[in-house]
């Protein structure tokens, strides 16, 4: 086996010594932890209950063992695109092939059903919009039944968050090395970039058609708590084969 799997399993113990991380005025992305997440901001959602497809093998993520599956998911992983289809419309991003267990996590993720359903939650106006969750049973359920585990961070291989970048929170419970929320993603809008995230948040791609979409997501009208005042659904994400 090559030294690939060794260094990123030794990620987090080099990157817990980096220091400070810059300051801004603007709230960075956060997540909370996933399967507590959709009850952190009380019930709010109108979306309906569709049945929740389940799992015919018994198979969980953990923190165990999800490196180990998704370092073996990633080698012979060809695809890079998901297309999004929002009730904004849609808009299509294109993930880093070297940023492997990420991209990977994504198309996991995205081939499970676990986007359907679930809405953009946090819009910061020119700054970033956040997906991936819903205060939902459906959503909750969805997360249990994929697993509880954190990724490690992977900020070293150049990537910048440029306008159009995803990337992926951290998540905020008993998390000193910044490891990330796997089931969110948040997309930066910013002209040109967002750079003090730079360091701290794994940059694994960029939308690539569709920008338009994003940038109407993120003039929507939010609430104290930075949740759209009008919910905005991820209908459907799919891999473009």
């Amino acid at each position: 086996m090559s030294a690939f799997k060794p260094f990123f399993s030794l990620l987090l113990i080099a990157l817990a010594c980096l220091g400070c991380r810059e300051q801004s005025n603007e709230k960075l992305p956060k997540a909370e932890h996933p399967e507590i997440a959709a009850d952190s901001q009380g019930i709010r959602s109108d979306s309906p209950e569709a049945p929740v497809e389940k799992d015919t093998t018994s198979f969980v993520l953990t923190e165990d063992n999800a490196i180990d599956f998704f370092f073996n998911y990633q080698k012979d992983l060809k695809v890079n695109q998901v297309r999004l289809q929002t009730s904004m419309g849609s808009f299509t991003v294109q993930l880093y092939d070297n940023v492997p267990y990420h991209k990977s996590n994504f198309i996991y993720l995205t081939r499970k059903g676990y986007f359907n359903n679930t809405m953009f939650h946090r819009v910061v106006p020119n700054f970033i919009i956040q997906g991936g969750n819903a205060d939902n049973q459906q959503t909750a359920q969805k997360r249990k039944e994929i697993g509880r585990y954190l990724l490690p961070p992977d900020t070293r291989k150049g990537h910048k968050h440029h306008r159009g970048t995803i990337s992926m929170p951290s998540s905020e419970i008993d998390n000193p090395h910044m490891l990330a929320s796997p089931f969110e993603f948040f997309i930066v809008v910013t002209d040109p970039g967002s750079y003090h995230l730079d360091g701290n948040y794994t940059a694994f791609g960029k939308v690539i058609e569709g920008m338009d979409v994003v940038d109407r997501i993120n003039q929507v009208p939010i609430d104290d708590g930075e949740w759209p005042m009008k919910y905005i659904y991820i209908e459907k994400a799919e891999v473009l084969e």
